[in-house]
């Protein structure tokens, strides 16, 4: 047995309690983890939440399906036991990686196939580490959806004070653009410490309204129309959806089309390639000393409802990171 946050129904972080569960069973290509991080991300708050509906119609319609009720994606810990058909991983590794299409980081042990999973970065602690999977591939993702960055393009980054936003941050920055960063006034400090060339405070101005366009836009918020993202972009300028309703994808959808047809070379793009992709990349620049995961707040296993009501909040500078030390 093994100790785990689990929910059996869609709801409020109340509804997550604090219980004993069987430790997960690995295959012939899977990896157990003894997990010591998670770290909270998006997909972990609309799952629990049971929004958008999409998630109900994928993981069960009026409660949550029994496998899949331990939530928590990004996992850092250490290989327990590998299965007979592993060839990349032996016990006592220490590795990171995104679950999300088995979730399960929220307890004190996870099982992944074991290309979910890569070396962890040597020069962070296993709760940094957790920071980075989700966050960090989305935002790689994100900026590559532009093709090879060239150095003084111009790059928007909106919700740049989150988790996949101080990545991408980084990111554009040592591809040598000049960044702008969106967000709220008390992350702007934040935003000049990694780098943002120029900051904007959206309660106080909307960057779609200032006639200034941009080469790409990474979008970890989407809460304006696509005509309006579309009217920020310079001509063959590309927008990246990270995060946001699902209105906004059926506009991004609809708009893309509508380009096609209309020979409009502005790019609309759905961030969606699938976890991992570039995580080996993104431990190479870390442990060059290239990046780093912006951690704001760290919870021990037990306080996930809270980390998750504080990251509901919006207020969270970067990471939210669960430890669980045992």
């Amino acid at each position: 047995m093994m100790q785990a946050i689990v929910f059996s129904r869609y709801g409020t972080p109340d509804a997550l309690q604090l219980t004993e569960v069987p430790k997960p069973l690995a295959d012939d290509h899977d990896v157990l983890v003894k997990v010591y991080a998670s770290s909270v991300n998006s997909w972990d708050w609309e799952f629990m939440s049971g929004r958008p509906l999409l998630n109900r119609l994928l993981y069960g319609l009026f409660r949550p399906k029994t496998r899949k009720q331990v939530l928590g994606a990004d996992i850092a810990g250490r290989v327990e036991s590998v299965g007979r058909k592993v060839s990349r991983f032996r016990p006592g590794d220490e590795v990171f990686g995104d679950l999300w299409d088995n979730w399960g980081g929220f307890a004190q042990y996870a099982c992944a196939h074991e290309t979910a999973l890569e070396a962890k970065p040597v020069n962070l602690s296993f709760e940094q580490a957790a920071a980075v999977p989700q966050a960090g591939v989305l935002a790689l993702q994100g900026l590559r959806k532009a093709g090879q960055i060239q150095p003084g393009e111009q790059v928007l980054i909106n919700g740049a004070g989150g988790g996949v936003g101080t990545f991408a941050l980084q990111l554009a920055r040592l591809c040598g653009a000049e960044v702008t960063a969106v967000d709220a006034a008390a992350k702007l400090r934040l935003l000049r410490s990694v780098g943002a060339d120029h900051i904007v405070d959206y309660t106080r101005e909307d960057f779609s309204q200032t006639g200034k366009t941009y080469d790409l836009i990474i979008d970890c918020r989407n809460v304006r129309s696509m005509f309006a993202n579309r009217r920020a972009l310079k001509p063959g300028g590309t927008y990246a959806m990270v995060g946001g309703s699902m209105t906004g994808v059926y506009q991004l959808w609809l708009l893309s089309l509508l380009g096609r047809l209309t020979h409009d070379d502005r790019k609309l793009c759905l961030v969606a390639e699938g976890p991992n992709q570039g995580l080996a990349e993104l431990r190479e620049l870390i442990e060059s000393g290239k990046i780093l995961p912006v951690v704001d707040r760290i919870y021990p296993l037990s306080q996930v409802p809270q980390a998750l009501a504080y990251f509901g909040r919006g207020q969270h500078r970067g990471k939210i990171v669960i430890s669980i030390r045992q």
